[in-house]
């Protein structure tokens, strides 16, 4: 786990992202008993309400964490559509994912969200390996888990991918027609990025990277220490002069206004021998399900849902929709970014996962 830097106030942190202390809903997870970190979180269990219902299963011999959420009056001799969420990369079930599945589950819908494995409070080590196809793997894992949840409809399975999850999301959706209908929210290709760096700022270094990961990866089966990338401590003024948006909101979301201590930035990096040779829009063409892919107009990741969705070429059913004025970590968590994103979510789910309320 990355250290926190304690100097960095709420206050900061929300004055980047142009928003007062107050207005970001800063939280803290020691307060709530489910650990959630999102504004209007679920707090307790309530007869006619939405709940969560904190699960373990088993994924790959790992013990993977979750919470499934149910909607208001649900009953398991009923049954209902489930939608798996996939959070993004560094991110934890307990932060916007979690935010997502309870909103879609006071729309009927039987959510769940996980730790990724090696991630979070889920199984794993060492700690914080973040390969593609592990993340994959848990997308199929959680919908392992749900289409067996009692009360929910195996014929009406949906998936939101958030960010890093997104790309992932895409990726699972595939080949894996379970999922009758996928969404993606500010979709984040990993391997894109770690290959050629945000905005392919880094191509000229392509080849020097690799070399670097090779070593990591040699050092790591020899028993020698593990290396990590992505750790980072940088100053207020440091923050300020990051290049991209997304970076610098970034580290205010998940330092600092909706912290949770299981979320990190960090990942070994040998993972990066997977991740730079994997690329969302690989074979995308497969993907025959309905697809909306939802993003901020202002976010500076909008290129990467502009180019997986133009070669989403299988599928007639898609839509891209822009959150006018939103950035990328915006659509997190701003109240208004959040009901522009369900009021396309909504619909979709309801047209694509039909007889959405029982």
């Amino acid at each position: 786990m990355m250290t926190r830097r304690t100097v960095l106030k709420t206050a900061a942190a929300a004055a980047a992202i142009g928003v007062t202390a107050g207005d970001a809903g800063a939280a803290d997870s020691s307060k709530n008993p489910f650990g959630l970190v999102y504004r209007d979180a679920i707090t307790s269990n309530e007869p006619g309400k939405v709940n969560i219902h904190p699960v373990t299963y088993k994924l790959g011999g790992l013990d993977i964490v979750a919470n499934v959420y149910t909607p208001a009056g649900y009953s398991a001799d009923k049954t209902y559509p489930a939608i798996v969420v996939a959070h993004p990369n560094g991110g934890v079930k307990e932060q916007v994912a979690g935010l997502y599945a309870q909103r879609l589950a006071g729309e009927g819908y039987i959510a769940i969200t996980a730790d990724a494995a090696y991630q979070g409070a889920s199984g794993g080590q060492p700690r914080s390996v973040d390969k593609p196809q592990n993340r994959i793997e848990d997308i199929h894992g959680m919908a392992d888990f749900i289409t067996r949840y009692p009360g929910a409809d195996a014929a009406r399975l949906g998936l939101l991918g958030i960010c890093g999850g997104g790309g992932y999301a895409l990726s699972a959706a595939k080949t894996d027609k379970r999922f009758k209908s996928i969404a993606t929210l500010s979709m984040f290709n990993s391997g894109r990025v770690r290959r050629n760096g945000f905005a392919d700022s880094q191509l000229n270094t392509v080849q020097d990277r690799l070399r670097q990961v090779s070593q990591a990866r040699a050092q790591e089966v020899a028993g020698g220490e593990i290396l990590y990338s992505g750790d980072a401590n940088l100053t207020d003024g440091q923050i300020a002069k990051l290049p991209f948006e997304m970076y610098r909101q970034g580290y205010a979301y998940y330092w600092t206004t909706h912290a949770h201590p299981n979320a990190t930035f960090r990942y070994t990096t040998s993972s990066l021998l997977d991740l730079m040779r994997w690329d969302a829009t690989d074979q995308i063409d497969l993907i025959d399900q309905p697809l909306l892919m939802i993003a901020g107009s202002k976010a500076d990741s909008l290129c990467m849902t502009k180019d997986a969705f133009a070669k989403a070429t299988g599928t007639r059913d898609k839509e891209l929709f822009e959150i006018e004025g939103a950035t990328h970590i915006e659509t997190y968590w701003v109240p208004k970014y959040v009901d522009a994103a369900m009021g396309k979510l909504t619909p979709f789910f309801a047209r694509t996962l039909p007889s959405g309320r029982t």
